[in-house]
């Protein structure tokens, strides 16, 4: 064999060194992955936790809004029946003192309308 043929060893050896590189290049490519693949279910995992948590208190501050809406609703609603029966309390009180006569004395004048043409016979 002349110095410019590579012996059957030294081709062994080269495919053998290029097999070697082949399999760290392939075991440092599945540790990038499987370390980007962590970190990425890490990040997917920290990404629910947050989601879950912002949309609890969403929910719990709706309640609270909710809440807040009703009992006001409800106090406007006592003022507003409050106002209502003061009026119908003062004018209650008005009709009753129409021409100073009670209810009692304006019976005749009461059936008079209510029975209108039936009150002749």
């Amino acid at each position: 064999m002349s110095a410019a043929t590579p012996s059957p060893d030294g081709a062994a050896t080269e495919s053998f060194a290029a097999l070697k590189r082949v399999k760290a290049a392939e075991t440092e490519w599945a540790g990038k992955l499987a370390s980007s693949r962590a970190g990425s279910d890490a990040a997917l995992a920290r990404l629910r936790d947050e989601s879950a948590a912002a949309l609890k208190a969403a929910v719990a501050e709706a309640d609270q809004e909710r809440a807040a809406a009703v009992q006001r609703a409800r106090a406007e609603a006592e003022g507003l029946a409050a106002t209502i029966v003061a009026e119908g309390a003062k004018a209650a009180d008005a009709a009753l003192r129409v021409e100073g006569k009670q209810p009692a004395d304006l019976e005749k004048e009461i059936l008079a309308v209510v029975l209108g043409a039936f009150a002749g016979d």
